[in-house]
């Protein structure tokens, strides 16, 4: 098996990446009791607090082996950009590395994960709710291809890069281009921070990580994800946060208002949640050379552990 690793100076990163249910959380915690590591979140649900279920978060058992940053550090009717989330996830690097031990940076969000990796420099542009909503209405009224290109003709660029199934990223670049005047593209550069990152890609078979997906959605109803939807909504938080948009709280919300069943909710969480890991793939590509791919179903702990200690060793 071979790492492939990135030039710069000796300031050593883990990246654990991948699609959502294909196991990161129990690997990384692995490669971070055998490597001295600390696990850095890389997920953009898991930093709302109140949100455990439905966001697959790290027990509170598994907190207790492994420090976890970056957990439950914003209330769910707040916004995160990635540009704040990127600086926050630096900080808890460095302080990791100060403290001597290993930053593993773990996660399904590409943004996040790629705005961290590759030193991204993204506009200032703070969140405008009142144009987000009128842009989220269009794309309910037109479609989210009619979105995709309008921004085509804004920004081509930006619009080749950013799938046009993802609504969000959409609506964030038009949001940048009517604040500034400027494609986002344009405004957007990148600059390799100072680690030395090994990125470790975690990928299954299709088949098997669906059927991980149906497993762990059937366990997160049997732990009780209606009632922590229900809570939220009792908390005043408003079904149009986009924190109550993520999978599994959409859904169940419509179960909440009547809308659907328990049943079709479950089923409609499963199928949009495969839905989802066709658009991680879109940031994680499997032809990626920077990227090491391993099926922790296939190979052992030991057989990843190897290289990676090797890695990290020659960094010292």
């Amino acid at each position: 098996m071979t790492f492939h690793t990135s030039p710069g100076e000796a300031a050593p990163v883990l990246a654990v990446i991948g699609p959502t249910a294909v196991g990161k959380t129990e690997l990384s915690i692995s490669l971070a009791l055998a490597m001295e590591g600390e696990i850095i979140s890389a997920d953009s649900r898991q930093l709302y607090r109140g949100m455990e279920i439905g966001t697959a978060k790290a027990t509170r058992e598994q907190r207790a082996l492994v420090p976890h940053r970056l957990l439950d550090i914003v209330d769910p009717d707040q916004v995160l950009s990635a540009a704040e989330y990127q600086a926050l996830a630096y900080a808890a690097i460095d302080e990791t590395l100060a403290r001597g031990r290993l930053p593993l940076l773990v996660g399904g969000t590409g943004q996040y994960v790629r705005a961290v990796l590759e030193g991204w420099s993204m506009p200032g542009v703070p969140p405008q709710p009142r144009l987000r909503t009128e842009l989220e209405a269009e794309a309910g009224r037109l479609g989210a291809a009619a979105l995709h290109a309008r921004l085509a003709t804004l920004d081509a660029a930006a619009a080749a890069r950013i799938d046009y199934r993802n609504v969000r990223r959409v609506i964030r670049a038009l949001e940048v281009c009517t604040i500034t005047g400027e494609p986002i593209s344009r405004l957007q550069s990148k600059k390799a921070p100072p680690y030395r990152i090994l990125r470790l890609g975690i990928d299954r078979p299709r088949a098997e990580l669906y059927a991980r997906i149906d497993e762990r959605v059937d366990a997160m109803m049997a732990a009780g994800l209606v009632d922590e939807v229900a809570r939220l909504v009792a908390a005043g938080y408003g079904w149009d946060l986009p924190a109550m948009s993520g999978l599994g709280y959409k859904q169940i919300g419509g179960y909440l208002r009547g809308e659907s069943s328990l049943a079709a909710a479950t089923d409609l969480i499963k199928r949009q949640t495969r839905r989802f890991v066709h658009q991680q793939h879109t940031w994680f590509r499997p032809d990626d050379p920077d990227i090491c791919w391993v099926d922790p179903g296939r190979v052992s702990l030991e057989e990843i552990l190897r290289p990676a200690r090797r890695w990290l060793e020659s960094e010292r």
